[in-house]
């Protein structure tokens, strides 16, 4: 266990997207977050949408939607699976700007 709930609690409400091609070497890490993590992600988080979004050639990100509409993103291409967890860490709302969309790189 990777203590993803105890480290980075998804709030109900909100939803997770990850993006990644299922062949290129840049999804690599991001493949092997998801296959990890994503039964944990869902045990710990039942309410929150998870999604996985499997793409030809597209480059590998991590999004976060919040109240309002509201949305962070970061790109994971050729990170490591333990740097994506850190990623979806960063990916809160604290930072979100008062109006509109934030990205975080």
């Amino acid at each position: 266990s990777s203590g993803i709930n105890a480290e980075w609690p998804l709030r109900p409400g909100r939803e997770v997207r990850i993006v990644l091609c299922q062949y290129s070497a840049a999804s690599a890490g991001a493949r092997e977050f998801v296959s990890q993590n994503y039964v944990e992600l869902k045990t710990e988080n039942p309410t929150t949408p998870i999604l996985v979004r499997e793409c030809s050639d597209v480059k590998p990100m991590l999004y976060a939607r919040f109240a309002h509409g509201r949305e962070k993103s970061a790109g994971i291409d050729d990170l490591e699976s333990s740097e994506i967890l850190e990623k979806l860490k960063s990916l809160d709302e604290s930072s979100l700007q008062e109006a509109g969309n934030s990205s975080v790189s």
